[in-house]
């Protein structure tokens, strides 16, 4: 009984919410039951998670980097008749590693990358990918096993009303990537999507499953700004970004897959600088220049 009661509880709170109407389906109202947080689902119907790690305190260079910059976990379900597809990138810390991964292999869940996204930073995140198919109630019952092996927060905290201000020039930083941007928290985001359809597996891999180029901005002072994000290139894309980066003063911090069986087959570039965010807006156009992405 207590649990129908809850079960109608969620899916009340899921239907009054704005924004949230797609999320109103049952089995999404499960998942995020079963995961023990709730999500939202996006115009494509992908029930994305979010997983910040709002528990840890990261700095890197003297920053202190928000959540939402580069400790943002998440979990992005995408359901096909009765069965569904979940890909994410789940936060950890070093001893975090080894117990998450234990469950998520018991569980049936795929580990298929695991890795740095920065260099430098205290503590040091690592990030693991993960990829599962079959229901979605139980692949996110597995996913919930395995991340209680960490500390990683699962209750909902509050929306502040109005993100907090950013003290850089956004519409310098918005006409330098000919993109617009999107004040999540404080972080001045970009997804800037490929041309090309990503399938993996055969399925169908939208922007919100991580196919798109992300760009993060965190606002420094004095019109500066740390950038973080990464690149979604093909083979012949990578050496050429790589030179672009570094030619205009941005680290490359990491050079990996996300997935193993995509078509064309991905690698994703992370970087780090930070300087004036309108100088770093142009260096990063100048390396999407060398990449597929589709026309605004």
């Amino acid at each position: 009984m207590w649990l129908h009661v809850r079960k109608l509880a969620l899916i009340a709170v899921l239907t009054a919410a704005p924004g949230l109407a797609l999320a109103a389906d049952d089995w999404q109202a499960q998942v995020g039951e079963a995961l023990g947080k709730i999500g939202s689902a996006t115009p494509s119907g992908i029930y994305r998670v979010g997983l910040p790690r709002t528990d840890l305190t990261v700095t890197l260079d003297g920053v202190r980097l928000r959540p939402g910059f580069a400790l943002g976990g998440w979990l992005g379900f995408q359901k096909t008749g009765d069965q569904a597809m979940v890909m994410g990138d789940l936060v950890l810390t070093m001893d975090e590693v080894s117990p998450v991964m234990r469950k998520l292999i018991e569980g049936g869940i795929e580990v298929t990358a695991l890795h740095n996204h920065l260099l430098r930073n205290q503590p040091f995140t690592m990030y693991m990918h993960v990829l599962g198919h079959g229901d979605p109630v139980k692949l996110a019952a597995a996913l919930h096993a395995a991340l209680a092996e960490s500390k990683t927060p699962l209750a909902t905290g509050p929306t502040p009303i109005e993100p907090p201000e950013i003290d850089f020039d956004t519409a310098a930083v918005d006409q330098a990537l000919g993109a617009k941007g999107t004040n999540n928290g404080g972080v001045y985001q970009f997804g800037i999507p490929r041309a090309e359809p990503i399938t993996d597996g055969g399925m169908v891999v939208p922007p919100a499953l991580g196919s798109a180029n992300a760009i993060n901005f965190q606002a420094t002072g004095g019109g500066k700004a740390a950038i973080t994000g990464d690149f979604v290139l093909t083979a012949k894309e990578v050496s050429p970004v790589a030179k672009t980066l570094r030619e205009h003063g941005i680290e490359v911090t990491a050079l990996h897959n996300h997935m193993l069986d995509d078509q064309p087959h991905l690698f994703f570039m992370h970087f780090w600088a930070n300087d004036d965010a309108k100088k770093l807006a142009e260096g990063l156009k100048a390396a999407l220049a060398q990449i597929n992405i589709a026309k605004s």
